[in-house]
């Protein structure tokens, strides 16, 4: 077979993600508190922006209209398309509409801010709509930015500093308490801890008597089981049925076969109620009280109001610093061939990504603001009324009514709190799955999860609902349910089995 060069012309078409595009797409999916960091950490990069003061002259008054300034974004755009389509191209490549719009705009959209005109820009002096929270009351208490909890291996070597220990087991007991996972269960052998110390195992046993003696009680256990017999040891638990429960029944007490235990035992089944009730004020993962993060706290991204028989949309602005281009460096352009040229592409280069940071984040709170209000209209019922009238919605019913692409939703829905007349949700709560009625339109599957924990919580306890029961139930109040999908859904809720919430006596 013969080798040969050849030449030829092909015509292709892809989408090409400028840096200005992925920063726009970015800015989408960040939180509230993301979004602050990175504009905290652009004011600080570039020197082009800087902050305006609330009250300040030179920044006007703030919009306090619901689509967060979109008059000021006109004003400072210039350069980019109207509306929503210029955050199409995160579309993921998804629509080929987004890369012909891609394609053809980047080179005009760097022309146009090339010949953007400084002197009237000065005069108008856009912002970005936000102001900063200055009042005392909004700022952490000192109390929060100087203290933190203290961990459970930090709990654990005060009290060993605090024991006269020989050294060799000080030194295993900080490889053991090293060795906790946040359970406070021990997860490493002994002949492990033994062979990194390079000491007796025995040495190691007697260690982790010691560390097992510390608060809380039951710490540096090796499975439940010893777990919960170090607390009835530290409590002073006399009963010997809860010991002889915990020591030979555990398994069948866990899956609350209280008659098994009885068989097994040779107890009353009254009695191993009694014993159970002890057992189950003892703590399983002793760890529990020292791990994990300090709590987040919920700040919303947007508030809907009831005024009347109307709902109003607000963007929650607070802590958002306003943005502007500095005037120092439109001076430096306005005064044109008496600024070195290099000096003048370095201000060129930053006030363009000034400037599209401030149109990047008016695009966000505006996109943010439609979302939300297609969402509005489509579960109207759900803030009037509540969870039960809460609608089957997908992400391109809302991307089709706002004509934007549904990777565009989901990035604005990521991570976006709403605070409603029936409490404070994440957006993506309001898009759910449906499920058929026997007869009517479908219902959303959040409502039904909502229906089956209801009817769980009014269950006698002593004779729980099993899952083909609330199906069976469910079929009743027209809805069209399978046991398997009951099963799901209180799986989802975090809610035991039949079996594990039955209660005798």
């Amino acid at each position: 077979m013969a080798l040969e060069l050849k030449q030829q012309l092909r015509l292709s078409q892809q989408l090409v993600m400028t840096p200005q595009l992925q920063q726009a797409i970015k800015l989408l999916q960040l939180s509230r508190m993301e979004l602050v960091g990175l504009v905290q950490k652009e004011l600080q990069e570039n020197p082009v922006l800087e902050e305006a003061l609330e009250g300040d002259e030179e920044g006007g008054e703030p919009e306090g209209d619901g689509e967060a300034g979109e008059g000021a974004a006109e004003a400072a755009s210039a350069s980019l398309s109207e509306g929503a389509g210029a955050l199409e191209p995160a579309a993921e490549g998804a629509a080929p509409a987004a890369g012909e719009a891609t394609g053809d705009a980047e080179p005009s959209d760097a022309e146009k801010l090339a010949e953007i005109d400084w002197q009237d820009y000065a005069e108008s002096y856009p912002q970005t709509g936000m102001r900063e929270a200055r009042d005392d009351d909004d700022r952490r208490s000192i109390e929060n930015t100087h203290t933190r909890r203290e961990t459970l291996s930090e709990h654990l070597t005060w009290q060993l500093q605090l024991s006269s220990l020989a050294p060799e087991l000080v030194a295993a007991a900080h490889l053991i308490i090293g060795n906790l996972d946040e359970r406070g269960y021990l997860t490493t052998s002994g002949e492990e801890i033994a062979r990194q110390a390079g000491i007796s195992a025995a040495i190691v046993e007697e260690a982790l008597a010691r560390v097992q003696e510390f608060d809380p009680a039951g710490i540096a256990a090796r499975d439940l089981r010893e777990c919960l017999l170090l607390q009835v040891k530290a409590l002073r638990i006399g009963d010997p049925l809860v010991i002889r429960i915990i020591d030979q029944a555990l398994d069948a007490l866990i899956n609350r076969d209280f008659r098994g235990v009885a068989r097994t035992l040779g107890a009353s089944v009254e009695a191993v109620v009694a014993a159970s009730r002890v057992i189950g004020r003892l703590e399983p993962k002793p760890g529990h009280a020292f791990g994990g993060e300090d709590p987040v706290y919920i700040v919303p991204d947007i508030y809907v109001y009831k005024v009347g028989d109307d709902f109003h949309i607000v963007l929650n602005d607070d802590g958002l610093p306003r943005l502007r281009i500095s005037s120092l460096y439109r001076e430096v352009l306005a005064r044109g061939g008496k600024v070195p040229k290099d000096a003048k592409d370095y201000v060129h280069e930053k006030v363009r990504s000034a400037m599209w940071l401030i149109k990047s984040i008016h695009q966000r709170q505006r996109t943010i603001y439609r979302v939300m209000d297609s969402i509005l209209k489509n579960q109207r019922e759900f803030f009037d009324h509540g969870i039960n009238f809460l609608k089957p919605l997908n992400l391109r019913d809302v991307a089709d009514d706002i004509e934007m692409h549904e990777s565009t939703v989901s990035r604005v829905t990521t991570n976006k709190y709403v605070h409603t007349p029936q409490g404070i949700f994440e957006l993506k709560y309001f898009f759910n799955s449906s499920i058929s009625r026997v007869e009517g339109e479908a219902v959303a599957s959040e409502s039904v999860k909502e229906r089956i924990s209801k009817l769980i919580r009014s269950e006698d306890p002593r004779r729980p609902l099993s899952d083909q029961r609330i199906a069976e139930m469910l079929r009743v109040a027209n809805i069209d349910i399978a046991r398997r999908t009951v099963t799901k859904y209180r799986e989802a809720l975090s809610i035991l089995s039949s079996t594990k919430r039955r209660q005798v006596g």
